[in-house]
């Protein structure tokens, strides 16, 4: 089989790592419906305008395996999909809006930041 080099190029510049650091929280109340994101390469506020509205992927192995109705394959990987909503302070973390909120087990857990849609 012949390996293409620019298939890795692709893959690899069409998502970017982030780490679930938590929910959003004050002293003694934490809102679950806002996860705090905290992106690779991102330490600065002002670094965070350039991902605001792009899809966040969290990936997940499940006990039971599903077909998928794209593909017809079944699978255990499950996704959550979800949305940067805004800065989180100043060094670089983001608020994100998931389409149902991520189970406690996903703190300290990888997400994939992907690099659309675009605004530019």
């Amino acid at each position: 089989w012949l390996q293409w080099p620019w298939v890795e190029a692709v893959v690899s510049t069409q998502s970017t790592g982030g780490i679930v650091t938590g929910f959003r929280r004050g002293q003694r109340n934490q809102t679950v419906s806002t996860s705090l994101i905290k992106i690779e390469g991102v330490d600065a506020k002002k670094d965070v305008d350039f991902y605001l509205g792009k899809r966040i992927a969290y990936i997940y192995r499940a006990n039971k395996a599903r077909k998928n109705k794209v593909t017809g394959r079944e699978s255990k990987l499950r996704v959550i999909w979800g949305k940067v909503r805004r800065a989180h302070g100043s060094s670089g973390l983001v608020r994100c809006a998931f389409r149902t909120n991520l189970p406690p087990k996903a703190i300290g857990a990888t997400v994939r930041v992907m690099l659309y849609p675009s605004r530019v």
